[in-house]
């Protein structure tokens, strides 16, 4: 079977309303992105070494990353070899499929919860990225599937950054557990983790600084919240996710690799995807990271914040070229 027939087969066995997310969230890169690459395919027709430099500099230009890029070249050259294939418009599907491949990686993409009793999720990640949103975005969706939640506002050195929160909570219908503006981060894990106990709530959501007087304050001020939350509840955090602005591109990606470092950060969100062309920043971070993209931002509703899905995504890009594949294919059989 071809991989645009599995993926459709796949596609369609998933929720039309999340598909739909993902098409409308990532249309600025399917413009640029996918666009560059039909017409590309479209004007040379044939592969030779022009096609593969043009091609790059399209993936590049979308902030799959050099080092990314070089390594699809690579496979898709192998490939080329192996099936012998002439025509531009046959590398399509191939692309497609290695890209599945390099975003689906070995480690799990769902959230990672807790077997019984309370799962803890802390944030990081610097200042303007869209950290409290996507908390917020994540109490409405576990609150949507019928659980109980609770928010931590351990962000106390930016202004304005508990009473977002606090914002937050009011929106989605969820206590927010605070301290003064200026307060102990770790003060407030320790309240919020008691206070979690007491109500016996299934999700706390622990917002942390974004950006301390330098990098070793920061993570010794993570640190320190490890060790608070991991007194009163063992396994915790459950999930360490670092929040990224796509719209950064290739700054995203040096900043996955500074806090990656030292945080023990589980899984990443990419946030803004739909205010982008440059999608492919996606691409580069799950390739060149050793950690899974766990959620994505399509949208400013609240359903928009989704949990990443490769084929959702791919297909989100491709699903033109798998239309017409299919077409083609429906006329030559006529």
């Amino acid at each position: 079977m071809s991989f645009f027939k599995r993926l459709k087969e796949s596609i369609a066995q998933k929720t039309e309303a999340v598909t739909s997310i993902f098409k409308e969230g990532l249309t600025k890169t399917r413009t640029a992105f996918v666009g560059r690459i039909e017409e590309l395919i479209l004007r040379r027709k044939k592969i030779d070494e022009a096609f593969y430099e043009e091609l790059e500099e399209i993936l590049i230009g979308a902030d799959v990353g050099v080092n990314t890029v070089m390594q699809l070249i690579d496979e898709l050259r192998a490939e080329v070899k192996k099936r012998k294939i002439e025509e531009a418009s046959e590398l399509q599907p191939i692309l497609s499929e290695k890209l599945v491949e390099l975003l689906k990686g070995n480690a799990a993409t769902s959230l990672r919860m807790a077997d019984q009793g309370m799962t803890v999720i802390l944030f990081v990640g610097v200042n303007g990225v869209g950290k409290t949103t996507t908390i917020g975005k994540l109490a409405h969706k576990f609150k949507s599937e019928g659980k109980s939640v609770l928010l931590a506002a351990g962000d106390t050195f930016r202004a304005g950054a508990i009473e977002q929160l606090e914002v937050w909570g009011k929106r989605v219908g969820v206590d927010v557990i605070k301290q003064e503006s200026g307060a102990d981060p770790a003060a407030v894990m320790y309240d919020a983790v008691h206070a979690a106990k007491q109500r016996g709530v299934d999700v706390l959501l622990c917002d942390t600084a974004g950006r301390l007087q330098n990098k070793h304050n920061l993570m010794e001020e993570l640190n320190k919240i490890f060790r608070v939350i991991q007194r009163e509840v063992p396994n915790a955090p459950h999930e360490v996710l670092l929040v990224l602005d796509a719209t950064t591109g290739q700054n995203a990606l040096s900043q996955a690799k500074l806090f990656g470092e030292k945080s023990g950060v589980t899984g990443l969100v990419l946030t803004k995807l739909d205010g982008t062309a440059k999608g492919g920043i996606v691409i580069a971070i799950r390739n060149e990271l050793d950690l899974p993209v766990k959620l994505v931002g399509l949208g400013e509703k609240m359903q928009d914040l989704q949990e990443f899905d490769s084929e959702q995504f791919v297909h989100a890009l491709f699903g033109g070229l798998l239309q017409a594949a299919e077409d083609e294919a429906e006329a030559d059989r006529n």
